[in-house]
């Protein structure tokens, strides 16, 4: 159940001149939150901006009931949240949104992301118990690439790809994936990022006959379903209908989602 909550910051680091990783107080998110889920934050107290973000939570400290975002600046909301300070409070509600189903059944797991779509991701890699991960993340170049040495100390074999071969293998991350799939079966994937790297990876992986779950990103405006800016299309029956990203995601199982061409 989600709660709205008054959370110190505890530390800010500024991984590249645009992203910033905050980690926050609040036992009832570290005890509460799951992987894929997120937090609505009220960024600043004027009018500028009004309506509050959502970003993922990338992971949690139970022993010291802390958890972390990675965010990364795209508008003046962002921008106002950057510049806050270690000890200040944050106005936020969470957590928030359907998780990823890891069930212990899935003993051998893929993580693919590209972005600012790795974040919710590094969480399952966190959370899983006695199963064999492998991670592939993607970012445009090197000024991008985050938390690589995080992944790859919480996964069983690591991937990370850029689009100039300035941060490991040249090219797209699905590319990667997919040259692994010759080789390697996985119970599920799970994925995250822009939406065509999602839709590959969907094909890829309904291909294979692996299940897979895809975290949506969109835009958000109340965060609990009650406006309609995060509508997504889903199937339903032989039809398809609006579900909301906040309340009814953000993560889907991939057959769910309807992507338009």
């Amino acid at each position: 159940m989600a709660k709205i909550l008054q959370v110190e910051i505890i530390n800010i680091e500024k991984l590249t001149p645009i992203i910033f990783r905050m980690t926050m107080k609040s036992e009832y998110i570290a005890k509460n939150a799951l992987p894929g889920q997120f937090v609505n934050v009220k960024c600043s107290e004027g009018l500028n901006a009004l309506l509050r973000r959502p970003i993922s939570i990338c992971s949690v400290d139970r022993s010291c009931n802390t958890f972390d975002i990675v965010f990364q600046i795209k508008g003046i909301g962002t921008e106002y949240l950057s510049q806050k300070k270690v000890g200040s409070k944050v106005d936020l509600i969470g957590p928030l949104g359907k998780a990823f189903d890891l069930s212990p059944e899935y003993r051998r797991i893929a993580v693919i992301g590209g972005g600012i779509g790795i974040f919710p991701l590094f969480n399952i890699l966190r959370e899983i118990k006695n199963a064999e991960s492998s991670a592939f993340i993607g970012f445009r170049n090197s000024d991008y690439a985050v938390l690589v040495d995080e992944f790859r100390k919480n996964c069983s074999r690591f991937n990370v790809s850029s689009d100039d071969g300035s941060v490991g293998y040249k090219g797209l991350v699905v590319d990667m994936l997919e040259k692994d799939l010759q080789e390697n079966k996985y119970d599920i994937i799970y994925t995250c990022g822009p939406t065509p790297m999602i839709k590959r990876v969907v094909e890829i992986a309904g291909s294979k006959g692996i299940r897979c779950q895809v975290s949506l990103e969109q835009r958000m405006g109340c965060g609990i379903g009650a406006c309609l800016v995060c509508a997504c299309k889903t199937k339903y029956g032989d039809e398809w209908e609006y579900s909301h990203v906040c309340k009814d995601g953000p993560v889907f199982w991939s057959n769910e989602v309807v992507f338009d061409d």
